[in-house]
């Protein structure tokens, strides 16, 4: 079990360096309904990540793929694919980064947060951690990799339970900052939200980059 969430963990940490999504749970901090909606957004993520896992662990158990079968060419060349889309999308977010001394363009739907329902935060924040194509990526990758490990259902269940918690940090941690700290987070959160707005293109294009490359190296090396 430590094995295959040691092998994993990397993913785990490219999940939860997530600017748009913290950047969401701060703001969402700042609102009158922070108790609720804040959670809610927190619950949703959560959600979305484990849809995600489960399915994918799921259909690679029933297929009988482990790391010694032939059919775990079939991973890798999913892998392969899932390493070329992030390295094009690395591509596309440098292209697309603001130019010196433009402020970066955030979300739409960021402005509309002090009218956000519980619900509707625990759908935002389902859709930016199931459907985001960097999370997806991630996360059916992480899920793929526990899936080969051979290990029994219920352990790979822990274990993607435990690498969900890691991925979920980036939410956490301001969340749980919130609700111990009161007032005297809100600081320290703004500036956390001021830096990755600044820089959240630079971080996009580093992590596409670095797991894109992780990717295409594993998706080779198994084919």
């Amino acid at each position: 079990m430590l094995q295959a969430f040691g092998e994993n963990l990397p993913l785990a940490i490219g999940i939860a360096i997530s600017p748009v999504p913290v950047i969401a749970v701060i703001l969402m901090l700042m609102t009158p309904k922070a108790r609720t909606n804040a959670p809610a957004f927190l619950a949703g993520w959560l959600l979305g990540l484990v849809v995600v896992g489960a399915v994918v662990l799921v259909v690679v158990g029933s297929a009988g793929v482990t790391a010694s079968s032939s059919e775990s060419k079939t991973v890798a060349a999913v892998k392969l694919v899932l390493g070329l889309l992030l390295l094009f999308l690395a591509w596309r977010q440098w292209h697309g980064r603001p130019k010196p001394g433009e402020e970066a363009a955030m979300p739409k739907w960021m402005k509309a947060l002090d009218s956000f329902t519980p619900g509707r935060s625990v759908a935002v924040g389902a859709l930016l951690a199931g459907v985001n194509p960097k999370n997806l990526i991630l996360d059916a990758s992480m899920a793929a990799g526990v899936a080969q490990t051979g290990l029994p259902g219920l352990q790979q269940a822990l274990v993607m339970l435990g690498l969900i918690v890691v991925a979920s940090l980036g939410l956490i941690v301001p969340v749980a900052a919130f609700f111990l700290y009161g007032e005297r987070a809100r600081g320290v959160l703004d500036e956390w939200k001021t830096w990755l707005a600044g820089n959240n293109a630079t971080v996009m294009t580093v992590l596409f980059l670095v797991f894109g490359v992780t990717l295409v190296g594993k998706g080779i090396a198994g084919l």
